[in-house]
This record gives C-alpha cells, structure tokens and sequence, in this order.
C-alpha cells in the first residue's frame, strides 16, 4: 500500500474507524452551538457527474431518490442552473473563485499532461469563509492540482486514465488548501470501491486506502465532522461549512454496490433510457451496458445524502445551516448517441441546484439561470459576508433571489469549452434557446441552436431556418466573451 501499513495495521485502523463512527450515531452529544450564532453553517455536497433529470421529483429519468425529493420539497429548486464548462476542474475552480475559466486559469482538466491547476494565489469562497471564522472540512475529490512529484507505492494505470494515479492523483500540501483545515480528500482517482484519502496531517507518502464504497465512506466522515465528539473535526465555538464531493456517479460506473443496483432489478435498458434523443434500436453500447449501474449510484448518492441530512436533525443544527446539493455538470447517458460530458447539450450543461435554509429561503421551484461563478458570491451573501466579495468575481451574487426578494436576472448563461486545437466551442443558454458554435479544423463555424420550449430533447437544429435568433444571441455571446476577458470572438 502506498502508506507501508501492513494488512494487519490496515484493518486495524479501518476497524477503530468504523468503531468510532458506531460509537457515535449512538453516544455522541448534541453538537455545541457556535458562540457566533448569527452566522449560518454550510454543508454543500456536489457528487461528479449527476445530472438534473436524474433525481425523481424532476419526472424525467426514471430514478429512485426518495431523499433528494424530500428534500426539494422543503428547499429552493434552480430548475436552469447551468454547468457553465461541464467538465470537472473547470466547475470546481469557477465555484471557489467565482470567476470563469479565462480569468482564474483553470481552463481544463488538471492533469500532469497540462500546465493547470488553481493557483494558490487565488482567493478562494474557502479563504473568506475560513478568515471569517468559520471551521472548513473538504471530502472527496479535490481535482483542482496537478501530479507533479511522485509518491510512495504509486500504482501506474494505462496511460492517460484517471486509475492510474501518474497521471491524475495528487497530494495535495497545507498550503494549497485554500483555508480547508479538514481534509479527507484526494485530487482525482476513479476507484470508487478502493477510495484512497490524505487526511489532515498525513504527507505525501501517506494515504490510506478504505475498502468501502467512497459515497458511503465519505458520508460517515462527514457525520463525524458534524458531530464533532470531543472536538476531535473542528472547532466548536466557531460556525462550520464542509465541502463534500463524492467521484460517483462517475465512472466506472459498475463500481457500485450490489444493493442500489438491486433496486432497479426487472427494469431493462429500454425501461431506463427513456429519452426521446436515445435512439432506443441502438442505443449508444455503454449507455445500454451502464444506465442501471449510473442510476444505481445516483439512488446510493440520494441515500448517503439523506444520512448527513439526519445528522444534521439529530444535531439540532437543521434551522442554522444552509444545505446545497449541486454537481459539477450531468451525464449523457446515450442521449444523442453520446456518452459524458463538456457539450452544450441538457443532459451534460443541466445540474440540479437545491438549496435549504429553514425559515429564511422560501421552498418553491425559480428558473434563475445560475451559473458556476454565481455560488460563491451568492453563499457569501447569503451568510451576511457579502463585503468580502473580492473585486475581481465574475459571478453575480443572487442571495436577494434566493431569500425571495426582487433582483436583476440574467437572460443567458454562458457556455464554454475551451478544449481542442481550435479553442474550442462557446455559446448561451437562454430559458427558451441553447445556441452554441463549433469552430472546426477549416476555421469554418457549426452552428447549434435549438429551441427549448418547442423542442426539450434536442432533436431539431433550427440554426439554418432562424438567422435572426442567431444574430441576436451572438451579439449576446460576444458580450459575456467581452466580460470574461475571452478572445474568442463568436
């Protein structure tokens, strides 16, 4: 193993975990409220790769997420919140800087094939929330480092893919943390059975691995951390926010436990792809081979999700704490015979928002086109630190709309990837058209526009029969290409 425990020692550690956690759902006290009690606490988790349709109360993918749809009913629902650049690092540093790719640098995956990374120059949601007093906990996947000195018992995978750990894993120092003071968290690997973490103190030789499903592990450790027995996670004195991002439902999508998959036993792929922009005959091979395995970990995501929620109760720290379940961008799923990410289609640029404040966030569903850059300004707005909003965020804080008062709302929300020899596509999503262009390899522009309301999956591109849509929304996308200091020109 890479941290040299012996078996015996490895087991012996995850037990004295596991034994810890029991000991606690069953002992622990009611956590201590924060001496600073007029400042919310945050638990904000964003599993990988979760699309919008894939909770139940949507009514679009067949799914079975009980909690989650509980949970909506009590909460703000963002039905058009948009993965602005639906790839994973790109959401990640837009959500702690609140500004976009261009601007903060982090225009790609970070892998050590690529010169990205976030710089620890950046002042990050982290930073202010951790020299406002707050106690900061990070679990799951990080994702926003490069590999870039090796460790200990690195395991080398097939050039290239995320389980081999050269090229995509990370430890990642103190120092680069951004204010996190809890740490149980790696930069990228795609083992969801056989999860390895950093914790706080370990170095970079130091990580351990944990036989369990990464989803129900990292649930267990964020209950510890909201529990705090003995103040062993944080501080209690102060108000707290924790950043959970669990890798599932990502790929591999068949590593997931038997029991979720158990849940969708009877239904066939033809049950479970049910979108009309399948092509159901012959549908894309790994959506036919792993819908009920994505789904699988969607309703196993739902179910840890539900278990922080009740500590949270059993804490008495339900009314005091804002509660965020969002994602990095969606999945395909064999929709437009595609699979993954970083399109400007629903299925890959549609996360889910949902976000509960007892008593001071009305529950109700709002189409605000909230965008990755926006959280940040808007959480520090809503946890009364809207004063320590740096200068140079792109993003918009909305808390005045989610606490139901009136405010300017965006028209369109700006797409991007910034991927490819050419720089890429950009585009718009409006509540009614998502527009977007492709420059190709002649220099010439494919152009995508569909109309949402007539068309939801997609299937008509109307761009060649609606000339004055096009114009006006390239002269709307060369203004957000103008505000995020981007040189491609639409």
């Amino acid at each position: 193993m890479a941290n040299s425990l012996s078996r015996r020692d490895f087991l012996k550690r995850t037990s004295a975990f596991s034994a810890t956690v029991a000991f606690c759902y069953a002992a622990s006290p009611a956590a201590e409220t924060p001496k600073d009690s007029g400042r919310p606490n945050l638990v904000f988790m964003f599993p990988d790769q979760f699309r919008r349709q894939a909770i139940g109360f949507m009514k679009e993918d067949p799914v079975i997420t009980p909690r989650l749809d509980e949970f909506a009913a009590r909460s703000l629902v963002l039905t058009d919140a948009v993965s602005s650049y639906p790839v994973c690092s790109p959401f990640r540093a837009q959500l702690f800087t609140g500004k976009y790719p261009v601007s903060n640098g982090v225009t790609t995956n970070c892998n050590s094939g690529k010169d990205v990374m976030l710089k620890q120059s950046q002042r990050c949601l982290s930073d202010i929330l951790h020299d406002s007093g707050y106690s900061l906990g990070y679990l799951g996947k990080w994702h926003l480092d490069k590999p870039h000195e090796p460790f200990v018992g690195r395991r080398r995978g097939r050039p290239g893919m995320p389980g081999g750990g050269i090229v995509w894993d990370e430890f990642v120092p103190p120092e680069r943390r951004h204010g996190f003071t809890f740490w149980h968290a790696y930069n990228c690997r795609d083992q969801h059975l056989n999860p390895r973490y950093w914790t706080t103190e370990a170095g970079r030789n130091e990580p351990t691995y944990f036989n369990e499903w990464s989803t129900r592990h990292e649930a267990d450790v964020a209950i510890e951390f909201i529990r705090n027995p003995q103040g062993k996670y944080r501080d209690p004195n102060k108000p707290f926010a924790i950043f959970i991002a669990p890798n599932p439902p990502h790929t591999p999508f068949d590593q997931v436990p038997k029991k979720y998959v158990d849940m969708y036993k009877g239904k066939t792929y033809k049950d479970l792809l049910n979108r009309p922009n399948v092509e159901i005959s012959n549908p894309h091979p790994q959506a036919k081979k792993h819908v009920r395995n994505y789904f699988a970990a969607v309703t196993g995501t739902d179910e840890q999700f539900g278990r922080i929620l009740d500590a949270l109760k059993q804490q008495q720290l339900e009314n005091n704490t804002i509660v965020v379940f969002t994602a990095d961008h969606g999945e395909m799923m064999g929709s437009q015979n595609r699979m993954h990410k970083g399109v400007p289609y629903e299925e890959s640029i549609g996360i889910p928002f949902i976000i509960r404040w007892p008593t001071k966030i009305p529950a109700r569903r709002d189409n605000l086109l909230l965008s990755p850059p926006d959280i940040m300004p808007s959480l520090l707005g809503l946890m009364g630190l809207a004063q320590s909003i740096p200068g140079d965020v792109e993003g918009i804080d909305y808390s005045a709309i989610m606490l139901g008062r009136p405010g300017a709302r965006p028209t369109s929300a700006l797409y991007l990837n910034c991927s490819g020899s050419n720089g890429g596509n950009r585009g718009l999503r409006t509540h009614r058209y998502t527009y977007a262009i492709n420059r190709l390899k002649d220099g010439k522009n494919e152009v995508l526009l569909f109309d949402n309301k007539k068309d939801p999956y997609q299937l008509n591109n109307i761009a060649e029969t609606s000339p004055e849509v096009v114009r006006r929304l390239t002269g709307e996308l060369n203004q957000w290409l103008r505000k995020t200091k981007d040189p491609w020109k639409a």
